[in-house]
């Protein structure tokens, strides 16, 4: 059977609200309280994102999130009352796509997840080649001269939207919007995500050719598309 959401977390009693609330508006959730129920139910369904939390009682949604990358690459956006700015960024670079502080408003969270799964279900569009980047939104995948590139869903959403404004510079304010959908996603986030795609694209991500930093502005895409 596939959901549409699970949930992670050992608060039981946020965790069935969480779902009930959903279900209101026709997106399905299932309920794991740790590491082991996220597993196995995997092995007998699927879900179109995860909700994980950090803390799982004995044992840590960073670890897990680990296991689940080895597996799938279906969108983590992790949910926790922890604020540091080591949490979030240590989320993002093991493979999480989003970072939820609690306590969370249910009507938010639930516009978020169903941004994420209806990004999944828009209708295709035709590959985009810009000097030897292509990028095949319906199927989801990123080659860099051929060879292809590993991106997690955010870092994805990220260069798709960099590379369809080709050579015009975008605000940090219009890609909180864009890619988060908020106006109140940090520096941090999108600091991670730009050096990511970097490390991943550049041949010297110091001295970037592609993803261009407009000091005090925000950032432009350089390069010529394929006709």
């Amino acid at each position: 059977m596939r959901y549409d959401c699970l949930i992670v977390d050992d608060e039981e009693a946020l965790a069935q609200s969480t779902c009930e609330y959903f279900s209101l508006f026709g997106v399905s959730a299932f309920w794991a309280a740790d590491s082991e129920t996220c597993l196995q139910f995997f092995r007998e369904h699927t879900a179109g994102l995860i909700l994980l939390d950090i803390n799982l009682g004995s044992s840590s949604g960073f670890d897990l999130c680990k296991q689940l990358r080895e597996k799938t690459d279906i969108p983590i956006l992790f949910i926790s009352a922890r604020r540091s700015d080591d949490d979030m960024l240590l989320a993002l670079s093991i493979g999480g796509d989003d970072y939820i502080q609690k306590p969370y408003s249910l009507s938010v969270l639930l516009a978020k997840v169903k941004v994420v799964l209806g990004r999944y279900s828009a209708q295709p569009t035709p590959p985009l080649t810009i000097d030897g980047i292509t990028l095949d939104e319906h199927a989801h995948t990123v080659f860099l001269n051929g060879k292809k590139v590993e991106l997690k869903m955010m870092e994805f959403k990220l260069l798709s939207y960099l590379m369809k404004n080709q050579g015009r510079v975008i605000s940090k304010d219009e890609l909180f919007r864009k890619i988060w959908e908020d106006s109140i996603t940090g520096d941090n986030t999108l600091n991670v995500h730009i050096r990511r795609l970097r490390e991943k694209l550049e041949s010297d991500p110091n001295n970037p050719e592609y993803i261009q930093t407009v000091w005090g502005t925000g950032y432009r895409f350089k390069g010529e598309q394929s006709s």
